[in-house]
């Protein structure tokens, strides 16, 4: 529980740090793939997009997040990023209209992005409210790799403002729903957006 929370603080303020040594670094994408070479491929050889999709992925975020910090550190702070399969999934909160216009448009011109869906949210979120996001987040996180019906290794899982967003690759739709209603006995879930693509039909 207390690692949930602190995570949720301190997470955006350790990716701004990651996304300034990277771009320091003149092979900028690509040293954030060799900097975590063993962990991605011991991870992507149980996934189903496999390790070249993974690195790739991996490559398009960092580029993502380094065009981000050069527009501001407030769309640093304020953006989540999930990229799978090319597809960018921009979720967290940013004061204006205008700023979210501003991340997507930044999105669309980053090399590897196939797709953007844009869930930012306008507003600004409380310590309190991003404590509840992060709790949210663990908690469905372990319900879903404890189940031995869903593979969870293939689901990224991000939590704005009691929302959960959801993108990777499920097996069938069953093993989705299986997701989603554990996501729905969570305290202070709002509501569950599925950006999940689905493999096949239900067996």
């Amino acid at each position: 529980m207390i690692y949930a929370v602190s995570f949720s603080c301190f997470r955006r303020a350790a990716t701004v740090v990651c996304v300034v040594v990277l771009a320091a670094g003149a092979l900028g994408g690509c040293a954030g793939v060799v900097a975590g070479g063993g962990a991605v491929v011991g991870t992507a050889a149980y996934q189903e997009r496999g390790v070249r999709s993974v690195a790739r992925d991996l490559a398009t975020a960092t580029k993502l997040r380094t065009k981000l910090l050069d527009a501001g550190e407030v769309y640093v702070t304020g953006v989540g990023i999930e990229v799978y399969e090319g597809r960018v999934l921009l979720t967290g909160t940013l004061e204006k209209e205008a700023m979210r216009a501003a991340a997507v448009n930044l999105a669309w011109k980053t090399d590897g992005v196939r797709d953007v869906i844009n869930e930012i949210q306008i507003g600004q979120l409380s310590l309190r409210d991003m404590a509840k996001d992060s709790w949210i987040t663990a908690q469905l996180k372990t319900k879903i790799t404890f189940d031995k019906k869903i593979l969870a290794i293939n689901y990224s899982i991000e939590t704005v403002n009691g929302v959960v967003y959801l993108i990777g690759i499920a097996q069938d739709q069953g093993e989705l729903d299986r997701i989603i209603a554990h996501g729905r006995v969570i305290d202070y879930v709002r509501r569950i957006i599925s950006h999940v693509r689905v493999k096949k039909g239900r067996s």
